[in-house]
């Protein structure tokens, strides 16, 4: 129980993917214009990365392994990954409409986004070349996943929170736009690189 806690911490909020990686700027910096997009986006990755961890751990545990065929899994998850976006733009599409419109180009970036990709790596060099059994492998590797998804999610509603405030406050001219956005990123990387004891 302790370890799976500091997974969580650590993934989420030490380690975060946005602000300490630096993974996954892409949709972070497009879609983080309104809170309500931002927490769809951000369910939209916890869905797809929690899967695609677990998803990822089966394939490379009980395929690539077996067979021999290790190197081929940045391949091999990129096809996973593509295939659970798919199913998540299918599902918005029927059921939320309006959120897969307002998410528009970013949802099928998932696919691409290689926070994503960045995981399902991860999670093979720290947990499934270790001496852990299976399971605890697939267990260690899903709510990795999970937590760095939240931490994907935390980072990106405060992101738009803050570009709420900002479009009602005075700017100065040369920082309006993406400058102010840029500038505000940055601030939040060093009060999460705070976290890992860097500052």
């Amino acid at each position: 129980m302790k370890e799976l806690l500091l997974i969580i911490i650590g993934s989420s909020i030490v380690n975060n993917v946005v602000l300490s990686q630096f993974l996954g700027l892409c949709p972070f910096f497009g879609v983080s214009k309104k809170i309500e997009t931002s927490a769809g986006m951000g369910g939209a990755v916890i869905f797809v990365i929690t899967i695609a961890s677990f998803v990822t751990g089966l394939v490379y545990n009980f395929v690539l392994v077996p067979l021999g065929f290790e190197y081929l899994q940045t391949i091999v998850f990129i096809l996973v990954i593509a295939a659970l976006v798919q199913f998540v733009e299918m599902f918005l599409k029927k059921s939320v409409p309006s959120l897969y419109n307002s998410l528009g180009v970013f949802l099928p970036l998932i696919t691409t986004n290689c926070a994503v990709l960045g995981v399902a790596i991860n999670n093979i060099g720290n947990y499934y070349d270790k001496g852990y059994s299976i399971g605890l492998k697939l267990l260690y590797g899903v709510v990795d996943g999970f937590a760095t998804a939240v931490g994907f999610t935390i980072a990106i509603v405060i992101m738009a929170g803050i570009r709420e405030k900002i479009e009602y406050n005075d700017i100065p001219g040369p920082f309006k736009g993406s400058a102010i956005v840029l500038v505000t990123a940055g601030l939040m990387a060093i009060a999460f690189f705070g976290f890992s004891g860097v500052i």
